[in-house]
């Protein structure tokens, strides 16, 4: 059950992040406290039918959704789109905040506009190109 709890949580911060919200955005928009989407993206807790509804509803998805991203009509099953959300829906905020550093750098030298939320590189973090022995290293983590 706890498995299902963290999918549930990753699943639920994957989709959120994925509209802009914050969790504060996300409680309110769902009737739900900040607390309880703070414990429910991390599995510490469950949700109830009721709950998972109204989520859903603010995410603007079917709540099958926060339960397995294989759906073949979901939007997070998308080709590339559907890779990149699963792979960041592992990332912890630090590492979210790290990659959106080098997604908007890589998107400004296109002539793309970055994304407008707000984030820096954590300190200690650095868009430049890995070394191959850090590369390795960031692999084993």
């Amino acid at each position: 059950m706890a498995d299902l709890r963290k999918r549930f949580g990753r699943l639920l911060a994957a989709h959120r992040r994925r509209l802009g919200h914050t969790q504060e955005a996300l409680a309110e928009a769902a009737g739900l406290s900040v607390d309880m989407i703070s414990k429910l993206e991390v599995g510490a807790t469950g949700a109830r039918f009721p709950a998972i509804e109204r989520l859903a509803e603010a995410l603007k998805i079917d709540p099958a959704e926060l339960f397995t991203s294989d759906l073949p009509t979901g939007s997070m099953s998308r080709g590339a789109y559907g890779q990149i959300s699963a792979a960041l829906a592992q990332l912890d905020e630090a590492d979210l905040i790290w990659v959106k550093s080098i997604l908007d750098a890589a998107l400004s030298s296109r002539g793309k506009k970055a994304s407008s939320s707000p984030g820096a590189a954590p300190v200690g973090r650095s868009t430049k190109p890995l070394s191959s022995s850090k590369k390795a290293n960031r692999k084993a983590h």
